[in-house]
Order: C-alpha cells, then structure tokens, then sequence
C-alpha cells in the first residue's frame, strides 16, 4: 500500500511540475529577459540584432509605448508598437541575408538619430530610427523605413 502511495505522489509531481512548464509557455524566458538598454549606443545595437537577426530576448523593452513604425512604399503602412512587437517575435531565430550598416546622424544627451542600411542581393532597406532616453534606459521611439 506505502508503494502505491508513493507511485501516485510522484506520478501527482511530475504532472504539477509539466502544468507548470507548459503554463510559463515556450520563449517566455527569453521573452523577459533583461537587456541593456543604459545607453543610445547598447539600444541601437540590440534594434539591430532584434529587426536582422531574429534575437527575440527584451523585444518588449526595446520600443517605447508610442513607438510608430512608417513604411514608405508605394502602398505606405503604419504600425504601431504592438503590432511591430508581435511581428518580431514571429521572426526569432531568422536571421537575413543582409550587409548592415549604422549611421549616427545626430545624438543628444536625451535623444539620437540613427540610419540603419540592410544592403540585400536586389534591393536596400533604409531605416531611419529615433531612440529617447526614458528614465535610466533607451528605447526605440519610430522608425521610418524606405525601400530601393
């Protein structure tokens, strides 16, 4: 009978304990990860690394609350924060088959404008993101996104 106790005692653990990890859900650590944001230099660096090399750790932080993106295309979008957060984690893992480059064009102690190239076999995308300083840490406030 003490057998048969401790079999369901261990076969009661081991379901808690899987209810428990399917409950966290895939990703979900990497979704809260911390990511140093503390400076213009550290946000931008991680931007790239989210939007070209599928990194999905601190997506969230990243962008602030009014963040806009803006397509300029012959069929011009505009999406916000949410969207975009959504459609990125959609993307972990994927890396594109690109040249990057960064441009500085103008920073602040509160604010900086960067140009991010993604030089593609047949066509270039042009990004041009504004990060703002909010309390201790950066975060992407637009993006403005144009395609030759």
């Amino acid at each position: 009978m003490k057998a048969l106790v401790k079999t369901f005692a261990a076969a009661a653990l081991i379901a808690i304990s899987t209810f428990a990890m399917a409950a966290e859900g895939p990703g979900s650590k990497s979704a809260k990860a911390n990511v140093n944001l503390s400076t213009a230099d550290c946000a931008l660096e991680h931007y790239v690394a989210v939007t070209t090399e599928g990194e999905s750790a601190g997506v969230e932080q990243l962008f602030a609350e009014d963040f806009n993106q803006k397509i300029q295309a012959s069929n011009a979008q505009s999406n916000g924060r949410n969207a975009v957060v959504k459609s990125l984690k959609k993307q972990k893992g994927e890396k594109l088959n690109c040249v990057v480059s960064t441009d500085i064009l103008e920073e602040s102690a509160d604010y900086m404008v960067a140009k991010v190239t993604l030089k593609f076999e047949d066509f270039t995308k042009t990004d041009l993101v504004t990060l703002v300083r909010e309390g201790n840490d950066w975060k992407v406030s637009s993006s403005v996104n144009a395609y030759k």
